[in-house]
């Protein structure tokens, strides 16, 4: 009886281990999975696509064999349990819709899919049919998103001497006169954009860490511009000996690639589906500031993973778009620091104004030029803020915006942001430190 007794409970720990078994051999499908959600993005249409989420709860291991976890669930679906499996299988047989790519969402505890819609079908009318199946948590068009910046004019000098006086956002600011209290050491900054010069000098000290959500092209990372000029303005290294010193050169950044350069274009452009990762992914982090020099049209999913961060106290800082209106993602969310270029349109109550014309920054290979517009002014003030917590880790958006707010000065004419008042304010506040 004995001897039967031990046979049952090996022959049970062997049917347990076969039923754990694919969640083992599944690495390499994960890893694939993940390679293909990157690699889809240059398929997708704004014109074409729609975003749809279903319910995807965290399901507990599996303790016996047969039971319904993610070790069974197809390679197409990595990260998604049995009932998101179950739900995304029936919707698009249903609607006749093609899977371009899927990922989680664990911080929504929803599954996400892009999707190509039949041929001749009305992408209204199909959004407001999904919008009544109770199977489908959220649908809505993928939107395109850009960063604001001017194209940098092929014959603009390229600066490769340490000229700080040359950086007009860092003079105009008085960075000088802040860093001598704080250069943000400590404060820990997400930049969500393209990719960046991970290899500039300036920079090599300060992205700690980059995520590319786009591709996995580690060449055009490292090539793409716009990333590189936000990341410069921000932390560019200091005393190196090499061209310019960041607002916050003590600050570490992490790169989050969500927006690429399409051949022949001037700007980079992102999406629905690149942002969601990015957002999702600095939700897992410690990261107190999130720079985002884009925008573009308001988006339920984008607004969803925003509040979340919001929620949890997170900094976040992005330029206004060159409309000025302020009725899209990201400028239109409730506690945003929202930042114009100096000087260019007329000041909107709550909206800080920041250096953004000819600003001298990191280019990728090495290189500085000359660059415009709201992404750069958000920059400078995501620095500025980088101090701030720095000297006064428990400051909230409200109490940022406020001080930036109070201590703006008028700098070569305009009414701007001041690094140095912005500090000089905390350090004459009691209890600043804790």
């Amino acid at each position: 009886m004995k001897h039967r007794f031990i046979m049952l409970v090996l022959a049970m720990l062997g049917l347990a281990a076969c039923a754990q078994s694919p969640v083992v051999a599944r690495t390499g499908d994960q890893a694939n999975a993940i390679q293909s959600a990157a690699t889809s993005v240059s398929s997708m249409s704004s014109q074409r696509d729609i975003v749809l989420a279903v319910a995807n709860p965290v399901e507990p291991p599996a303790t016996h064999a047969g039971s319904t976890l993610l070790g069974y669930t197809p390679p197409g679906f990595y990260g998604a349990g049995q009932r998101a499996v179950s739900d995304l299988t029936s919707l698009k047989q249903n609607y006749g819709l093609r899977e371009v790519s899927g990922w989680p969402i664990k911080a929504l505890n929803l599954y996400c899919v892009v999707l190509e819609m039949p041929p001749g079908t009305s992408r209204d009318d199909l959004l407001k049919k999904l919008a009544k199946d109770s199977r489908v948590k959220l649908a809505q068009p993928l939107n395109d998103y850009a960063v604001y910046a001017d194209a940098t004019p092929q014959d603009a000098p390229h600066y490769n001497d340490p000229y700080v006086n040359l950086q007009r956002g860092f003079v105009e600011t008085n960075a000088a006169l802040a860093q001598t209290v704080s250069q943000g050491s400590g404060v820990h900054i997400a930049v969500i954009d393209t990719g960046a010069d991970t290899s500039h000098p300036d920079l090599q000290g300060r992205i700690h860490d980059k995520q590319n959500l786009v591709d996995d092209d580690a060449a055009a990372f490292n090539h793409d511009s716009h990333g590189t000029e936000v990341a410069g303005i921000i932390a560019a290294d200091a005393d190196n000996h090499q061209g310019i010193v960041g607002i916050a050169p003590k600050a570490i950044l992490s790169v989050y690639k969500a927006c690429w350069y399409d051949t022949g274009d001037a700007g980079a452009r992102c999406n629905t589906f690149t942002l969601a990762k990015a957002l999702a992914a600095v939700i897992d982090t410690d990261a107190r500031i999130i720079n985002l020099s884009l925008g573009g049209p308001a988006d339920p999913l984008l607004d969803k993973l925003l509040d979340q961060l919001l929620d949890q106290g997170r900094i976040v800082v992005t330029a206004l778009p060159p409309s000025g209106n302020r009725d899209g993602f990201p400028d239109s969310a409730p506690g945003v620091i929202v930042v114009r270029v100096a000087g260019t349109s007329q000041a909107s109550p709550g909206i800080l104004s920041a250096p953004g014309t000819d600003i001298l920054t990191t280019q990728p290979g090495g290189g500085y030029d000359f660059t415009s517009g709201s992404s750069m002014s958000a920059a400078h003030v995501s620095g500025i803020v980088a101090l701030m917590l720095s000297l006064s880790p428990k400051l909230d958006a409200q109490q940022v915006r406020d001080v930036l707010l109070r201590t703006s000065k008028v700098s070569n004419g305009m009414l701007q942001v001041n690094a140095a008042s912005a500090v000089d304010a905390l350090r004459d506040t009691p209890n600043t430190h804790h």
